[in-house]
């Protein structure tokens, strides 16, 4: 996200903020107690503003304090047995290339932020910042203040709405009044309720000890134990409800909700007990099906150039098959079960006659079958897919159509051939076609009335 949009992001914050915040005050609250300062009002808009100070000052340090950056000097230490994060197919420890630099534990690359966060859990646009190991505590402090200053707006703003039920304080709200608690009530509801199932969420995290990406990595880890590629293991970072917030608001109680430095560097975590639970040896944990680096260079990767510039110098690929989509309609058309060569509309259509699918044409495509090396029958003009594109065989369409006539002409007692008689008369004639007609039109036509005379005498 661009410098000027995140600061736009950042303002209409602060405005929305300000408006639920100082609106009521101003004008419902104030009204209401007859714009008069009193004890009571104190004692009900001083805690309020407590609760909006606090979410000011947490929302200032989200968006100023750096989540935490990696030295330049750092190096991760494979001897110390405290363990590492590892790359999923190289197995050594995890390197961002962008920033040419080794990655410590639960550390990712920000794109919007072209560098690497320590304990990166995601980028916020509403404080155009990320949100890392340094601001972590800052973030939940934020959502738990705006939750409880939304709660606390609500109940004011439902008081005022509900005081006519005691006539003795009830004052007929004016017009700019009416409009301020209606603009309240459909500002303060949408937020509580989006940042409410955002607090949830991010509690969820707090006390399990783990981010928004990290719940992306143990989704994916799931999936493998389902298929039982891997071994059900156990989060290694988690370490008990208590120790897990600890690590990020502090050690001592009474100052968690107030804005404190998050302990430790941010560079090493401590991982759970591995006597309690199975412990991966690499988080993520890889797939074991994915081939690394190192095992692939033991192959032989040698290169040995063809004397000919094409793939196959004889033509064509012997190891082309059928497409799938092929093999589809033959499963298809065989579960469907027998079928017969004539529509049962036909005349000669009997259903003890169906055979089995393409029994009717297996004759006529043959040679197609033969061509594709593949067995069973093909239904349409083959093609052959390889790594060079399609190939469409070469098919004798005019020895296709004289082996079908054949096989119609062939079938006993299907059709009755009309077999023409030779013309006596025209070969006592001693005239042979080809001589006839070459003889000119009026020679013939007086052949004709000669033949003719003859005939009548």
């Amino acid at each position: 996200m661009g410098r000027l949009l995140g600061r736009i992001f950042v303002f209409c914050v602060v405005c929305l903020i300000s408006f639920i915040a100082f609106s009521i005050q101003i004008f419902v609250i104030w009204p209401w107690y007859g714009s008069t300062l009193s004890v009571e009002l104190l004692m009900l808009l001083g805690p309020f503003n407590f609760l909006i100070g606090m979410l000011f000052w947490n929302y200032f340090l989200c968006a100023t304090v750096d989540p935490g950056r990696v030295p330049d000097s750092w190096r991760p230490d494979t001897n110390s047995g405290d363990g590492y994060e590892v790359k999923k197919l190289t197995g050594n420890p995890r390197y961002c290339r962008s920033c040419e630099r080794h990655k410590p534990q639960r550390t990712h690359h920000c794109k919007q932020c072209n560098r690497c966060v320590l304990r990166m859990d995601h980028h916020c646009p509403w404080v155009n910042n990320c949100i890392g190991h340094f601001n972590y505590g800052h973030f939940i402090r934020f959502l738990c203040y705006v939750d409880a200053s939304c709660i606390f707006h609500l109940t004011m703003l439902t008081r005022r709405v509900f005081a006519h039920f005691d006539g003795q304080y009830w004052v007929e709200p004016d017009t700019l009044e009416l409009v301020f608690m209606i603009l309240n009530y459909t500002l303060c509801i949408p937020v509580l309720l989006a940042v409410g199932g955002f607090s949830l969420y991010h509690l969820y995290s707090l006390l399990g000890n783990s981010t928004t990406i990290e719940h992306w990595e143990k989704d994916k880890v799931t999936t493998l134990v389902k298929r039982g590629k891997i071994h059900e293991v156990k989060f290694p970072y988690h370490l008990g409800a208590r120790r897990n917030v600890e690590s990020i608001l502090g050690p001592n109680p009474l100052w968690w909700c107030w804005p404190t430095v998050t302990p430790g560097t941010g560079l090493k975590y401590q991982l759970a007990d591995s006597d309690d639970i199975d412990l991966p040896a690499e988080w993520p944990p890889m797939d074991p099906t994915l081939q690394r680096p190192e095992d692939r260079e033991a192959e032989d990767k040698s290169i040995v150039l063809p004397d000919s510039p094409w793939t196959y110098s004889d033509g064509l690929n012997p190891d082309l098959r059928a497409t799938s989509a092929a093999k589809r309609q033959v499963r298809k058309a065989k579960a469907e079960g027998p079928i017969s060569s004539l529509p049962p509309y036909h005349p000669d259509y009997q259903e003890d006659d169906a055979d089995d699918y393409g029994a009717s044409s297996s004759g006529s495509v043959a040679s197609s079958a033969d061509y594709y090396d593949e067995p069973g029958p093909v239904i349409h003009t083959p093609v052959r897919r390889g790594s060079e594109g399609y190939e469409v065989g070469n098919i004798d369409r005019e020895a296709m159509l004289t082996r079908y006539i054949a096989e119609q002409v062939g079938e006993e007692g299907r059709y009755n051939l009309y077999v023409p008689e030779p013309d006596v008369d025209s070969e006592s004639d001693g005239l042979e076609e080809g001589d006839d007609e070459d003889v000119p039109l009026a020679n013939r036509v007086q052949n004709w009335r000669t033949e003719t005379e003859t005939v009548e005498t």
